[in-house]
């Protein structure tokens, strides 16, 4: 299957019962799926049987999928459900953005910046990490999806409102409320 046709064609193609087209879209999203469920869901083997189970869900939903909203859009929904969904079955695990701190990491490997780098900056910047990623654990579920899914995933107020089924506006206050008590949990840091 072509990697040049639009979701839309797909989807018309798995309501008439076209099996291939929706391997077709697994292909193409389960990748950005999977790195979205392992921030919910920390052990790698459940983070993909949560990834099936959204695929799986949303292969059964696709007959009611009007197209109101992308399909990525719509798929990114139900796996933050699902994760939502699997976690509330079992007992609540904080929630772990230490994979988006490896990229931190290799900073470190540039020669410009292992020219600045000290002991202290180490620490500081190791500090910074585990305070951000404290402060997000700590934060309520809505406003940790919110500030994640912008932060981190990158999509836009209106993707995250119709992620979150909300209206924009309840999405920019969750945002800014997220960044505020990160950045009170950051203050004590940063002042000298």
């Amino acid at each position: 299957m072509a990697h040049n046709i639009s979701d839309e064609i797909l989807v018309e193609r798995v309501k008439r019962g076209d099996r291939k087209a929706f391997d077709a879209l697994v292909l193409k999203y389960q990748g950005r799926i999977l790195n979205l469920i392992s921030r919910f869901v920390h052990d790698p083997s459940d983070a993909g049987d949560v990834a099936q189970e959204a695929f799986i869900k949303a292969y059964r939903a696709l007959p009611k999928f009007r197209g109101d909203s992308a399909f990525y859009t719509w798929i990114y929904r139900i796996a933050v459900n699902t994760a939502k969904n699997y976690l509330a079955t079992r007992a609540r695990q904080p929630f772990d953005t230490a994979s988006d701190f490896d990229d931190m990491e290799q900073i470190g490997h540039s020669d410009t910046l292992r020219e600045q780098t000290t002991p202290e900056r180490l620490l500081l910047t190791h500090e910074l990490q585990e305070t951000i990623i404290r402060a997000i654990e700590e934060l309520p579920a809505d406003l940790r999806s919110a500030i994640t899914l912008r932060e981190i995933d990158g999509l836009s107020y209106e993707e995250i409102a119709t992620v979150m089924a909300c209206p924009v506006g309840t999405v920019r206050s969750r945002i800014f409320r997220a960044r505020e008590a990160v950045d009170k949990q950051l203050k004590p840091l940063l002042i000298d």
